[in-house]
């Protein structure tokens, strides 16, 4: 059998992990026709079909989900490996990759970020947001954030922020001469502005608890997006009434361009944390970086 290029067979991991040529090669850094000319080689050399192509997507076949999880965890480890040859220089170097959600981005991420970098010159921060929960492993992320009910068990999780609140909240132009919300369930009546989930492809149900006792209420109205800012621009606009948490809405309640509703029904839960695989040894320019951002949420 020919000899197969290291470079061939990530970029095999590249196209089999995106389902996509176009972010696959947006990702390496080459042409979709480069990439495309690259599996075509690797196929004849092989003698086998690794990846099936329609007009619409890029699937693995047998062989390629064979090879995809045969190879694809050794060349992790070997990136990993490379990644912590930085620790034997003199100050931390490396990239590391986040998955997070845009609020996480910005209310926890961020703020810790901007104090973190300038000191670490040689620290290269990809983040990739979604609001699936995605699995950081197979795609080649270091860590994710997420909040702490949703973090796998198996998983080695850090709290990096404060509890959170969810806020129902509606523009004065929108409650002008409406009947007010006295329970959760009377939001049915109402136009409510709708979360996609990505993960299940279904609308997200608004969770509420008073006493112990817990509900969720699937609404109705004009508007579903599948993130958040979005939601709250419609909210400002008067479009209806929103689900959004309290760091993004919080500027807006203090000017009175939202108002707050259902008060005594959304009590603070667990904020973000962020987690990595218990398996994985994290590099020292990981160790910085989860030190800085467990300071930040203890604070």
């Amino acid at each position: 059998m020919a000899r197969v290029n290291t470079n061939d067979l990530v970029a095999f991991l590249s196209v089999a992990r995106e389902r996509s040529f176009t972010r696959a090669a947006a990702k390496l850094g080459v042409s979709p026709s480069a990439l495309s000319h690259t599996m075509r080689g690797l196929e004849e050399r092989l003698g086998i079909r690794l990846l099936t192509r329609t007009t619409r997507s890029v699937t693995p076949t047998e062989a390629g989900e064979r090879l995809l999880r045969s190879v694809g965890p050794r060349l992790d480890e070997i990136e990993a490996e490379l990644d912590a040859l930085g620790d034997l220089r003199d100050k931390p170097a490396g990239t590391i990759r986040i998955n997070a959600d845009e609020n996480a981005l910005t209310s926890v991420l961020w703020p810790a970020l901007r104090r973190f970098l300038p000191d670490y010159p040689d620290i290269k921060i990809e983040v990739v947001t979604d609001y699936g929960l995605t699995d950081i492993a197979a795609e080649g992320f270091d860590a994710g954030i997420r909040l702490g009910g949703m973090v796998a068990k198996d998983m080695i999780a850090v709290p990096i922020g404060p509890a959170m609140r969810m806020l129902v909240v509606a523009a004065p132009a929108y409650l002008k001469g409406r009947a007010k919300l006295k329970t959760p369930q009377d939001l049915t009546h109402h136009a409510c502005i709708n979360l996609r989930l990505p993960t299940y492809g279904g609308l997200y149900a608004w969770e509420f608890e008073k006493n112990g006792k817990e509900l969720r209420v699937r609404v109705e109205g004009q508007l579903i997006f599948n993130s958040i800012l979005p939601m709250l621009e419609a909210a400002l606009d008067g479009f209806g009434i929103a689900y959004l948490s309290q760091t993004q809405v919080q500027p807006h309640l203090d000017s009175g361009a939202l108002v707050q509703l259902l008060t005594d029904w959304t009590p603070p839960f667990t904020g973000y944390h962020l987690y990595y695989p218990n398996r994985r040894q994290p590099t020292q320019a990981f160790t910085v970086l989860l030190n800085a951002l467990r300071c930040c949420g203890a604070a």
